[in-house]
């Protein structure tokens, strides 16, 4: 993760580049590599943290749509809304995009750890 930026109260945008040797791409397909789909969902969920430097709870995939692969050596900007929810939850909306076109879409249902994580 690189550049990440914070617009308003509310939105994020990060830089992502996934090498030839990411294990993600292991096994997903050889000769074809490809990011799976949580990779990208994993994306949204670092930043979060990064921001809030709380660890972030994953409680539901509300909607997902992936329309494009991402392989290795392409670099992505991830881009999120966050609005908060009753009970310290929130639904967040994000999209990653390469070459500023849309590759994927989702909304999040997230909850923060209460203690923050700490630096180390």
């Amino acid at each position: 993760m690189s550049e990440l930026r914070q617009a308003g109260v509310d939105k994020l945008t990060a830089r992502f580049l996934f090498p030839e040797d990411f294990i993600g791409f292991q096994g997903h397909f050889p000769q074809n590599p490809v990011l799976p789909a949580v990779c990208e969902i994993q994306l949204a969920l670092a930043m979060l943290e990064a921001w809030k430097e709380k660890r972030v709870i994953l409680r539901e995939i509300v909607f997902a749509k992936f329309s494009s692969p991402v392989t290795c050596n392409e670099e992505v900007v991830c881009s999120c809304s966050v609005g908060m929810e009753d009970g310290g939850e929130a639904l967040v909306a994000a999209s990653v995009a390469r070459d500023g076109r849309t590759v994927a879409g989702f909304k999040l249902r997230v909850a923060f750890e209460k203690e923050g994580r700490g630096r180390e």
